[in-house]
């Protein structure tokens, strides 16, 4: 048996300098000029990040803390312009924008301005309000619910309580409860086939929770034919 010998393509290597050197020659500034950017962006954003943003939160917590005492005290008025010795949370929202301290103090307005009875006021900082944390972002909004429905606009009022209806389910009783405002604004604008239909969502979602328990005179109630005239 005798040894074959695999020939091995050939490369010049002159010519393949040759080639690096032109391509270089051609586009070495661009390629430059590119990794300079890159380096730039990532640099910059880092020292912002570090000098700018982070000092930044770190303040817009430190003022937000005493609004947020007064919030667990309901003081409202307290919470959105603080007292003679702290800032609240309308400073925070002004003087600190694109923060995330700056996000939830929205939260805090929100609230504080619907326990006023300012509607208007109480959607605008709850529209503008996101957050990850299902459970706040429930409450959120169900409060913007309550502002719109005090505000006479109904069907922003039944949006608002599904998206918080359904938002973190795992919280039967509360989810029930803002599908049933639903169902009841539902009702007053005479739908009443939505209406039902909610009501026996809950039934069928939340059987174990206080409306859940309540919902079948309503589904019955309107289930009852008019008497013909």
């Amino acid at each position: 048996m005798s040894d074959k010998q695999v020939e091995l393509p050939i490369v010049e290597t002159d010519d393949v300098v040759l080639k690096t050197q032109k391509f270089f020659s051609n586009f070495g500034r661009q390629i430059l000029i590119g990794v300079g950017v890159v380096v730039v962006v990532v640099g910059g954003f880092y020292a912002y990040n570090q000098f700018v943003t982070k000092p930044k939160e770190a303040k817009a917590s430190e003022i937000i803390y005493k609004a947020q005492h007064y919030f667990a005290l309901d003081s409202s008025k307290k919470v959105l312009d603080g007292d003679e010795n702290s800032k609240g949370v309308l400073y925070v929202i002004s003087n600190y924008s694109g923060t995330k301290v700056a996000n939830l103090a929205k939260y805090y307005a929100g609230i504080s301005y619907l326990k006023l009875g300012s509607f208007d006021k109480a959607i605008e900082y709850l529209k503008d309000f996101s957050t990850d944390a299902k459970q706040v972002q429930m409450v959120a909004y169900g409060a913007l619910g309550d502002a719109y429905a005090e505000s006479g606009k109904k069907e922003d009022a039944i949006e608002a309580y599904l998206k918080a209806g359904k938002t973190f389910e795992k919280d039967e009783n509360t989810s029930a409860e803002f599908i049933f405002r639903a169902a009841l604004l539902s009702e007053t604008l005479g739908n009443t086939d939505k209406a039902v239909g909610l009501y026996k969502e809950i039934k069928e979602k939340y059987p174990k929770s206080e409306k859940g328990s309540q919902v079948d005179k309503y589904i019955n109630r309107l289930s009852v034919e008019k008497p013909e005239l």
